[in-house]
């Protein structure tokens, strides 16, 4: 039944690539390739008008598929230097220009949700959208006690939409695992499974709720970035009300330059609000599309981002960050040698592989590009020639990397955006130095002794008795020739008792020397 509901699906996007007019698209694939005369025979490829551009009819074409393929158009819509410009304004239409569903029936799901009229809650609601995406959309709305608010309200049956195609999805990714040649390497089984988590949590409002709430706290006292208030009171899986920001969308070029942006400022300023959520909190917002991020104009020479849509945050584990901290400041010190490595410890590659020979290959794509002026450099193009350069190795992909890299990438594509002179690397390097300082050196001593030293000293009093019960286990007699041993062993214990106190002293001592560092660290 599965594979039946699999293929039904597969003809239906073939149907739909072909109905706007990109059935090329199918004859490119290798398979399809030998028969590709058949284009030849088809009559509507014959007096099809060519009225439409390329980039609308994939718009529409991914429109009609469904959320999880607007979602890579998406993110598709930010690599204005991957793509012609007439597909990449197409395709920035996905961020908020999804055709809505009626108003009417939002009005009911919200009512159904909160087990009350709408007119009970709200003293004013508006059934037109003020936008609409993938899986959701947002309606203004005023609480009864005058707060401007945005009601986000799932999309109906859109969790059963996005079932279907992860079906599909986890066939053709098991398919590549048998079939393909790479496909152990890239671990496309990983890749989707991941995806899926990501996909279906974003489906449950109450959890966006709550990241929207975190990433609010760890920006409190910050100008970088604005985080609007929630209002858990009206908070359903499938509903959620947050406070509504007034902002120009990061996109609109235009209108930022008129309200004189400071648009340097606002492009570094992006950088460092990814640095800081990664390196800083370790919670990042991993769809910052352009349609998820606005401008305050309040103050153009010191502009604020405002966020909304917190449904994909992003954690790394305590190893990738290091290995991905390192990896980066290893890379803008142009220390190929220690990028090598660091890759060799992490396990992305091969234990075997040679490092001498894996850091010339980094060094060969890296070096031309550091001799370009800053305006031509793409870290999204070095990021896929590192991959292919990589791929010789045997390197795998790293599943818990995808989200974070999609982010850089999206960052990257704003900041060109707002100004195409952003210097990446040296707006990010202090960033980093500041980290790994922290991380590593005296900084990272006086820290970890400030953590552990409560710890230690609380269990210092155990410490003797522990030893003595580890020494009287080791040596408990056996026959007649060991009571020499057990008597050594009880002075032993005298000695231990004696010196409890000088153990209990020196962490004292230490604990005194870590206060004098930090004071004056």
């Amino acid at each position: 039944m599965l594979l039946i509901r699999q293929f039904f699906r597969i003809c239906q996007i073939n149907l739909i690539l072909v109905r706007h007019g990109l059935e090329e698209v199918i004859f490119k694939i290798h398979f399809f390739r030998p028969i590709r005369f058949i284009l030849l025979l088809l009559p509507w490829h014959w007096f099809r008008k060519n009225d439409v551009s390329h980039g609308v009819r994939i718009r529409r074409s991914l429109e009609d598929l469904g959320p999880i393929f607007v979602k890579f158009g998406q993110a598709l819509s930010t690599r204005r230097d991957l793509l012609s410009d007439d597909i990449a304004n197409e395709l920035a239409k996905l961020q908020d220009q999804v055709p809505p569903f009626s108003g009417a029936q939002a009005r009911i799901i919200i009512t159904d949700a909160l087990g009350a009229p709408i007119e009970e809650i709200f003293s004013a609601f508006d059934e037109t959208p003020l936008g609409s995406a993938s899986i959701a959309q947002v309606h203004s709305a005023t609480l009864l006690d005058g707060s401007d608010v945005v009601i986000k309200v799932l999309r109906p049956e859109v969790k059963k939409r996005i079932k279907r195609d992860l079906e599909l999805l986890h066939l053709i990714a098991d398919m590549a695992h048998r079939y393909w040649p790479d496909g152990r390497r890239l671990r496309p089984r990983e890749v989707v499974e991941d995806y899926e988590r990501t996909i279906l949590d974003e489906l449950d409002l109450l959890r966006e709720a709550a990241n929207a709430s975190q990433l609010r706290h760890n920006f409190d006292k910050s100008n970088d970035l604005y985080v609007p208030e929630v209002y858990w009171d009206y908070c359903r899986i499938n509903v959620m009300v947050m406070e509504r920001i007034y902002g120009i969308p990061v996109n609109d070029i235009e209108t930022l330059k008129q309200n004189n942006i400071n648009m340097k400022k606002l492009s570094e300023r992006g950088v460092h609000i990814f640095f800081t959520q990664v390196f800083q909190d370790n919670f990042f917002h991993a769809d910052m599309h352009p349609g998820n991020i606005f401008v305050s104009f309040e103050n153009p020479d010191d502009p604020q981002y405002l966020g909304v849509d917190f449904g994909i945050m992003g954690t790394l584990s305590v190893e990738d960050q290091r290995y991905l901290a390192e990896n980066l400041w290893a890379f803008f010190n142009r220390d190929y040698r220690r990028v090598a490595e660091l890759h060799l410890e992490s396990g992305w590659v091969p234990a075997d592989t040679r490092v001498d020979h894996f850091e010339s290959a980094i060094r060969t794509v890296c070096e031309p590009i550091f001799q370009k002026p800053i305006s031509e450099i793409s870290f999204g193009n070095l990021l896929l020639r590192l991959f292919q350069t990589a791929r010789r190795f045997k390197m795998e992909v790293q599943p818990q990397l995808v989200l974070l890299q999609k982010t850089l990438l999206n960052i990257e594509g704003l900041g060109r955006q707002l100004d195409p002179e952003l210097d990446l690397w040296q707006t990010a390097k202090p960033f980093l130095d500041r980290w790994m300082s922290e991380q590593i050196g005296v900084h990272a001593l006086v820290k970890g002794l400030k953590t552990q030293l409560p710890k230690i000293l609380e269990q210092s009093p155990e410490i003797p008795s522990l030893i003595y019960q580890a020494l009287q286990n080791a040596s408990q007699p056996s026959d007649l020739h060991d009571q020499q041993l057990l008597l050594k062993v009880e002075k032993l214990e005298q000695r231990v008792r004696t010196q409890q106190w000088l153990i209990t002293i020196s962490m004292l001592v230490i604990l005194g020397a870590a206060g004098v560092i930090a004071y004056f660290v």
